[in-house]
């Protein structure tokens, strides 16, 4: 007798095989997803966390725009600016202490005036911000040199984020008035 397989026993294997990948391929292109919300979610807590670590340290604005020796630290401290639709998000100096970020020219002074936006900033492909509470636009501001936190329209901030495929899967990132940043 004979050792070797028998043709159905070979489809009978490659039909195991075929289901198998059928059915692990789209969990897999899902984890990836999942994987990018993470990562989203956690870039823009490492980001807001910047922007308060720009303020507790007091960081100047305008090295670089204005002559050396003027930069200053901004009235109104540094915050993020975040907004669904259209989707922005925007780290910013509040010069004149207004709490908005101002498209204008209004830090420095004349000659040497300059944007109060800092950055602009984005969130991986395929994700994006489904909710922001209290309200959208949000803004959170950070002042020294208390440290101060300033949230728009209350004590504290809950950004949403999702996948674009499935707003069913989310992350949340919360920050309150003592300047405690997490993700859930």
């Amino acid at each position: 007798m004979k050792n070797a397989f028998t043709v159905i026993e070979i489809l009978v294997v490659l039909g195991i095989v075929v289901f198998l990948t059928a059915a692990i391929l789209p969990s897999y292109r899902l984890g990836g997803q999942v994987i990018a919300l993470e990562r989203s979610a956690n870039f823009l807590s490492q980001e807001i966390r910047r922007v308060q670590e720009m303020a507790v340290s007091s960081k100047e604005v305008g090295r670089g725009i204005v002559p050396q020796g003027q930069e200053f630290y901004p009235a109104g401290g540094f915050g993020i600016y975040l907004k669904r639709q259209p989707f922005e998000i925007t780290i910013f100096a509040d010069c004149n202490g207004n709490g908005e970020v101002d498209r204008g020219i209004d830090c420095g002074t004349s000659p040497n005036k300059f944007s109060e936006v800092l950055e602009s900033l984005s969130l991986e492909q395929g994700t994006n911000i489904l909710s922001l509470s209290p309200s959208s636009p949000l803004t959170i501001i950070f002042k020294a040199p208390d440290p101060l936190t300033i949230i728009s329209g209350g004590n504290e901030a809950t950004l949403t984020l999702s996948l674009n495929s499935d707003a069913s899967k989310t992350k949340v990132i919360k920050v309150n008035s003592a300047g405690l940043i997490y993700v859930e």
